[in-house]
């Protein structure tokens, strides 16, 4: 698979320390393609702030460069006036940033914040943790990062993200030899396996879809649309029978399985038998669009989990008051904040500050793949890094958007990919569907579908992960 490196502090460092060459030669080339950022893309007068370390030293390396150019730049060392720039240079904390800046630091924090001029930061903007996304205090909002060697966890995982703008990253020499976690690329979506001129509708791959309580039935109906045009070869959805005239009028080429049902429309755990049937000419089962919430979807969740012995994706009512739980078989939940956040009984806003952490803790805790959603998609597993997929506009925050990934995640299981991977490459499939949605407003998540064709073909497959 093709991953890009993200590095923590402590693996950048390492790889300063096996460089060959100089620290000064490294904050030479650093600070010179600082440089050439603001040369090419921000004329005027430069304000570069300098901290007091290598980062600082990156700045002073920066500002020097930029005047033997010609331009007019002011150094403020830590604390002291912006003057007028038209461009601010971040160079005040850095990767060995890990606490809430102290105050002198968050006033000049605050100052280039306030500045309302473009903003580049080196390496990371200060107040970001390069290690986790973290924001524990005031950070710079920048228009460009530049970083260097390779993309640090802290530009890619939010609330980091937010703050970096776009990020370009410049070789000076450094050569990474380690790297917990990893940027998936568009071009990852390349190795998804296609259907050849040999495969039937099952070998490449068979997806049962099971939820769609009444009044609940677009749920599962994305889904299995989703399952399909991510390259399944073969969806059912098994959902209450009552729910059926509905399912047949929007699902031609997905088989429909009725399952019993309790008055209100929800199914029962004696549908567990009847599931487990249709499952076995499943390759992977999606478990949870519009299952609802009852102590009987409760448990027949529970039992589907413990007798399934083929791939599952759970998702939205699924993970509903969910215990861990044991299998053989791969596993991955797809929570966004909320739902996380009461998997793990933590505050949804804890979640929100400490994304990395929380995915991470709620993989070891199920022993499965985590895929927590929202801008920055994180994939952890109980014994592997990190994977990120940065791609997705704000299209994706809208109803059935949730529904849609978890078809196509159900869909690259069923075709034997390895379940860290298969999720990660779904949330980059997701992504690059919505990118390619034009308009992008007004776009709900049927939009989606057709757009996932585009992206699984190539279109999209350009732009960095970090852009």
């Amino acid at each position: 698979m093709r991953l890009q490196p993200l590095l923590t502090a402590d693996e950048t460092r390492r790889a300063e320390e096996a460089h060959q060459g100089s620290l000064d030669e490294l904050m030479e080339r650093a600070g010179a393609a600082a440089a050439d950022l603001v040369l090419r893309q921000y004329p005027g007068r430069v304000t570069v702030v300098c901290g007091r370390g290598n980062n600082g030293g990156d700045g002073r390396v920066c500002a020097r460069v930029l005047r033997e150019a010609g331009r007019e730049v002011t150094v403020v060392d830590g604390v002291g006036d912006l003057g007028s720039p038209d461009v601010v240079v971040d160079a005040l904390l850095g990767i060995g940033f890990h606490d809430a800046p102290r105050e002198d630091a968050a006033r000049m924090i605050e100052l280039i914040n306030a500045s309302g001029r473009p903003v580049v930061a080196i390496d990371v903007p200060s107040g970001v943790d390069a290690s986790t996304g973290e924001v524990p205090g005031v950070a710079v909002r920048a228009t460009a990062t530049v970083t260097f060697g390779a993309a640090k966890v802290g530009l890619a995982v939010a609330p980091g993200r937010f703050h970096a703008g776009r990020v370009q990253i410049a070789a000076i020499g450094l050569r990474p030899r380690e790297h917990e976690h990893a940027l998936v690329p568009a071009s990852a979506l390349l190795d998804v396996p296609r259907k050849t001129a040999t495969s039937t509708k099952y070998s490449a791959g068979s997806v049962l879809v099971v939820g769609g309580s009444r009044g609940l039935t677009g749920a599962p109906i994305l889904t299995s649309l989703a399952a399909l045009r991510a390259d399944a070869g073969y969806v059912a959805v098994a959902a209450p029978e009552s729910t059926l005239p509905v399912l047949e009028t929007a699902l031609l080429e997905v088989v429909k399985r009725p399952l019993p049902e309790d008055a209100g429309g929800r199914l029962l755990p004696r549908s567990a038998e009847l599931v487990l049937e249709a499952a076995e000419k499943a390759d992977a089962v999606a478990i949870g669009p519009g299952l609802g919430r009852t102590d009987g979807t409760i448990e027949l969740v529970r039992i589907l989990l413990e007798r399934l012995q083929v791939p599952v994706v759970l998702d939205a009512d699924a993970l509903w008051e969910l215990e861990p739980f044991a299998r053989a078989a791969p596993t991955v939940l797809t929570p966004h904040t909320g739902e996380l956040s009461r998997l793990l009984n933590v505050d949804a806003r804890d979640v929100d500050a400490h994304r990395l952490d929380a995915a991470r803790r709620a993989a070891s805790r199920f022993g499965a793949v985590v895929l927590l959603k929202g801008a920055g998609t994180i994939v952890a597993s109980p014994r592997e890094g990190v994977l990120v997929a940065s791609y997705g506009t704000p299209a994706l925050a809208t109803a059935g958007s949730g529904d849609v990934l978890t078809g196509i995640v159900a869909s690259f299981l069923a075709k034997g990919i390895e379940p860290r991977v298969a999720a990660a490459t779904a949330a980059v499939a997701h992504g690059v569907a919505a990118e390619l949605l034009d308009p992008q407003a007004g776009a709900i998540a049927s939009d989606l579908l057709p757009a996932l064709r585009r992206a699984l073909v190539g279109h999209g497959l350009q732009r960095a992960p970090l852009q």
